[in-house]
């Protein structure tokens, strides 16, 4: 009796005790919670060279460190959303270059705790997230090159062709052709009429100048060189597609010769790698990895720089002078050294894609989801853009910035008339078939009587049967 007693109370009190268990194995974040608060320690990495992410001082007033940056910003502006209250003690590390960001050395479980967050521009890599947990991506990111690039104008004997494309070019030869023949069948016919004073007053058009007569009409048009009111209505509608070839060719050739062109000095990998020139990376980030196992660099050849300053110095002397060809690092702070040098670089080149920078927790740690959902409702209410304009500007950190164009003269395709050429050839046969059309006539006629003669002949013709009285009469008759 007193057995199946102990055993209900058990089974009654079981349900709280699983419940404390659980709260007991959270990282510790209920042992840490006083009045419904939770103390957290923000483990800020102290680099050089980018302070718009996070930056950490001595407070000397306080006697305690303040953090400030975009990173930081991002991190309080979540904190307004958990769904319980958080005190924040700011607590600087000294990361070493082999310490958090090359992803062959990476172990951030060293120097992050329990009951610490890290905060600031660290990239969620695949190795990283085997050991410490990593919140959803506040900032998109990416690893491309940047590079310098000539301003002038490149031209050349051939400039004057570069307006259009060799497709273009193609065209306007085939549909020039085209409506010349078109006209020279519409007016073959055509002798030359006298005028009042009786000499010759049109000129009968010779084959020869089939695919020079709709050229030489667009360049010096003549009056009354065409008869037929067929003949002049292809003409007019070639005379159209004329001027406005001629009015884009005219536009873009002043582009190319007045206008001032970025090439990059370098247009892909190949040519960098080829040629064994040096380049930079940032100081103790995982872009050393990338750059020898991805893009396949050879380590001699790589130098690492810790601020857009360096990443200048470095550019401006060339790989030649003791500097290097090109600059490797991740988009959000290639734009931002394209905001403070943009007029004379240019990011180019292949892009290796990786989730962003996150907020890193110990693993397992039961905050991780609460700080993610918290992330996500910065970024739909749009308080997300609100800090990325206070440090970066209207521009988008994360999207490609404006240093990145298109070095290429772009010159006008078919495509751009495909519509106008179009409309040019259907005129011109529908005008080929009014003006010509005794022709199908007579093709349909001889159509016919080929058909009546091809047609089977019966052997036996079938006998018609005379009425009664005919034949009757015709026996009186007899």
């Amino acid at each position: 009796m007193k057995g199946k007693c102990f055993l209900s109370l058990f089974s009654c009190f079981l349900p709280f005790l699983l419940v404390l268990l659980q709260a007991s194995t959270g990282n510790g974040s209920n042992d840490r919670m006083k009045n419904g608060e939770i103390k957290l320690i923000v483990r800020i990495p102290m680099r050089d060279g980018f302070p718009q992410f996070v930056n950490v001082v001595w407070d000397p007033s306080q006697q305690k460190y303040t953090a400030s940056g975009y990173c930081m910003d991002v991190f309080n502006a979540a904190i307004t959303y958990l769904p319980f209250n958080v005190s924040l003690g700011v607590l600087p590390v000294v990361v070493e270059s082999s310490q958090v960001y090359r992803t062959r050395h990476a172990n951030p479980k060293q120097i992050l705790t329990e009951g610490e967050v890290m905060v600031g521009d660290v990239t969620i890599l695949a190795n990283r997230s085997k050991v410490v947990d990593f919140t959803v991506p506040y900032i998109a990111s990416g690893v491309k090159m940047v590079v310098p690039v000539k301003h002038g104008r490149d031209q050349n004997m051939w400039t004057f062709v570069k307006p259009f494309s060799w497709d273009l070019w193609l065209s306007i030869i085939i549909i020039s052709a085209f409506i010349g023949l078109a006209i020279l069948i519409m007016e073959r016919n055509v002798n030359a009429l006298p005028n009042q004073e009786g000499s010759p007053n049109q000129k009968k058009l010779c084959p020869a100048t089939i695919l020079w007569f709709p050229i030489s009409q667009a360049i010096l048009p003549e009056r009354e060189v065409v008869v037929k009111s067929c003949s002049r209505f292809v003409l007019m509608v070639w005379l159209l597609l004329a001027f406005v070839l001629m009015q884009s060719y005219t536009a873009n050739l002043t582009s190319i010769l007045t206008l001032d062109q970025l090439r990059p000095s370098f247009l892909n990998l190949n040519d960098i790698r080829r040629g064994g020139y040096y380049v930079g990376y940032q100081s103790g980030s995982f872009v050393y990895d990338v750059l020898i196992d991805q893009f396949k660099f050879d380590p001699s050849k790589l130098r690492p720089y810790r601020n857009i300053a360096e990443y200048h110095d470095a550019l401006k002397l060339g790989s030649q002078n003791g500097g290097v060809a090109a600059i490797f690092d991740e988009v959000p702070y290639l734009n931002i050294y394209l905001q403070e040098y943009g007029s004379n670089y240019i990011m180019s080149g292949p892009e290796y894609r990786n989730a962003g920078f996150g907020f890193v927790f110990p693993l397992n740690s039961n905050l991780t989801d609460y700080f993610s959902t918290a992330i996500l409702n910065v970024i739909e209410n749009g308080i997300m853009n609100e800090i990325e304009e206070k440090y970066f500007g209207k521009n988008y950190i994360g999207e490609v910035s404006s240093g990145e164009i298109s070095s290429e003269t772009l010159s006008l395709s078919f495509h751009s008339f495909f519509g106008l050429f179009v409309i040019s050839g259907i005129s011109t046969l529908l005008a080929l078939l009014v003006s010509e059309r005794f022709i199908w006539q007579r093709l349909i006629l001889m159509a016919k009587a080929l058909t009546e003669i091809m047609s089977p002949i019966p052997l036996f013709k079938k006998k018609t049967r005379t009425h009664p009285i005919h034949d009757s009469t015709h026996g009186m008759e007899a």
